[in-house]
């Protein structure tokens, strides 16, 4: 079952709290976007976007890249984090010092000090990809929490619980919106509705994600 958090997709102010420990810090971004987004192109430069395989041997709908100490890949192999990019062989990018210090930030304000990202996982999703519902437990240390940056088109964050089949909450996630969550939140299933149509300024027909995390 699905409920919508919101009835419209009016940009919000402030914080809306999803659970104990996980926000939406609304807006929280839009300071960084203008070293985000050149920080973006020099990781693609390096490592380039890619549609990578589920285990079952599926094309995944979102693109993807990282930077950072670690890159998540996904293969027949299995979900799992890797020092090397794939592709090439070499070490992923390095993390942006902005993309880290949005992270710490933005845990801080919804209450987790000293975190320090060692990944960064970048989705880019075109109309129609989509995200099904996951946890996030591929990473070692699960009292860490995640840090999830939204640009560009909008897009629905769906929040469910700690099973599956919970019911699953309709969350509208605008151009700068952050979204932290950890503690008795951090394996909460999650994921993105097919993108809708439309055009944004910075990112065009697209939205960018970045999700950071303590990997290693």
């Amino acid at each position: 079952m699905t409920t919508d958090l919101f009835t419209d997709d009016t940009p919000q102010t402030g914080a809306t709290r999803l659970g104990p420990q996980a926000q939406v810090l609304r807006g929280f971004a839009l300071p960084w976007v203008d070293v985000l987004w050149p920080a973006l192109q020099t990781v693609v430069a390096q490592a380039p976007w890619r549609h990578m395989q589920t285990p079952g041997g599926q094309r995944m709908s979102v693109a993807l890249t990282n930077c950072g100490a670690l890159g998540w890949v996904s293969d027949r192999r299995g979900y799992r984090y890797s020092a090397l990019d794939p592709d090439s062989g070499q070490p992923w990018p390095p993390l942006p010092a902005p993309f880290a210090d949005l992270a710490t930030q933005a845990a801080a304000a919804a209450g987790f000090d000293g975190f320090t990202p060692d990944a960064c996982l970048i989705n880019r999703y075109a109309p129609g990809a989509r995200m099904g519902l996951h946890q996030d437990r591929d990473e070692r240390d699960l009292a860490q929490p995640i840090v999830s940056v939204s640009l560009g088109l909008p897009a629905v964050f769906l929040w469910g619980g700690l099973r599956r089949a919970d019911r699953t909450v309709r969350v509208p996630l605008l151009h700068g919106d952050v979204v932290v969550w950890g503690g008795v939140d951090r394996l909460r299933f999650h994921g993105i509705a097919p993108l809708p149509e439309g055009h944004h300024p910075l990112t065009g027909a697209q939205r960018i994600n970045f999700t950071l995390r303590r990997a290693g």
